[in-house]
């Protein structure tokens, strides 16, 4: 690498340093899905100026991004162990299926139904984690094995949807009720992300999972405990799609198996768009933020009059864009610290201060 190299480095990073903090959390980097966003709606503003921009469409909008929102958000904290979780479709489909059950078929209240859906969907949790942490089958292979079986439970439970009247009543209030024509479901969606967003930053489990994310070995070295965390994200992530089930059912006045599968690509999209923002690392308001984007051109995309088929296309073409961007962003953060270091990497000595390394793309020794 030539001195001229080495020198425009360290002059970046200089300028880096000195900008000021507020002016780099603006860049494309951290916030790029906040213009994209920003552009949709002017587009589609334009391109449907009767229908697109009216507070009508912004409550449909803002109330059709909680249920994939808790999907999304219910992948945050096994991404950020590593760990996939390719059964929250079904999960969500047979907890949306069950507390249907319970209220039609079985004649259960309101509250103990959703509270066994609960915690069936924590059950799934734990099974997920027996799988995948107990019997160390890879995560992506075995939690599709096991959303598998989430089906086939569905399916014996039911063959069929299930409506009746008791999911007419009280019921359906969990799902409607709401302030300024924004339902229920919405905030609770803002909830589940502020207590994700609270435990990822300020408590010792949840550093502790970003750092087995950033570095599974140097987590082991320094005595973490990385199968227990795999664990509790399993969890987690199972009691969310739990209360998106619940939500959907309350929704939609009917419980079906086949429901939530159709949720997998969006939250995976969502998911992995979010970790390109707001500090590069998979995290709640992120995901959150990405949600609404997803949410925002797919009602687009039908207010316009598209096909059916190019809803799925769109959250198609951002996961695919997500993953890029991802990739793209580590490669540069990459090369840019291994310019910023040529020196010391040759064994020679430096005169301007490198920048420390970043967790997203180094690896302990």
């Amino acid at each position: 690498m030539s001195s001229i190299d080495e020198t425009a480095a360290a002059e970046g990073g200089e300028r880096e340093r000195t900008r000021p903090t507020w002016l780099r959390h603006l860049g494309f980097t951290d916030v790029g899905v906040v213009y994209v966003l920003i552009a949709l709606v002017i587009v589609f503003s334009v391109w449907a100026p009767d229908t697109f921009p009216t507070m009508t469409t912004v409550r449909s909008v803002l109330n059709g991004m909680a249920v994939p929102g808790l999907m999304a958000l219910a992948l945050v904290v096994p991404l950020s162990a590593r760990t996939f979780d390719l059964s929250i479709g079904n999960a969500m489909g047979l907890s949306n299926l069950l507390v249907a059950w319970l209220l039609v078929e079985q004649g259960w209240g309101v509250v103990p139904a959703i509270l066994v859906t609960l915690l069936a969907a924590v059950v799934m949790g734990v099974f997920n984690g027996l799988v995948v942490v107990g019997a160390r089958i890879d995560s992506f292979i075995g939690t599709l094995a096991s959303g598998a079986l989430f089906a086939t439970l569905g399916q014996i439970l039911s063959v069929q949807s299930i409506t009746g009247t008791p999911l007419v009543g009280s019921f359906s209030k969990v799902a409607t009720t709401g302030v300024g024509g924004l339902d229920v479901p919405l905030f609770l969606m803002l909830a589940v992300a502020l207590y994700i967003w609270f435990f990822q930053t300020y408590t010792v489990t949840g550093r502790r999972i970003y750092a087995l994310g950033f570095s599974e070995r140097a987590s082991e070295l320094v005595g973490v405990r990385v199968r227990r965390l795999r664990f509790i994200s399993l969890i987690v992530a199972g009691f969310a799609v739990g209360v998106a089930g619940v939500l959907l059912a309350s929704s939609v006045q009917s419980g079906s198996p086949n429901i939530g599968p159709p949720y997998l690509l969006d939250a995976y999209a969502a998911a992995f768009l979010g970790a390109t923002q707001f500090g590069g690392r998979f995290n709640a308001w992120g995901t959150v933020v990405s949600v609404l984007l997803i949410t925002t051109g797919t009602n687009g995309i039908f207010l316009v009059g598209g096909a059916p088929w190019a809803q799925s296309m769109f959250s198609g073409v951002v996961l695919l864009l997500a993953l890029g961007a991802s990739n793209l962003e580590q490669a540069i953060r990459a090369r840019s610290w291994i310019r910023a270091n040529a020196r010391q990497l040759r064994g020679e000595k430096s005169d301007a201060p490198a920048p420390a390394p970043d967790p997203l793309t180094t690896d302990a020794p």
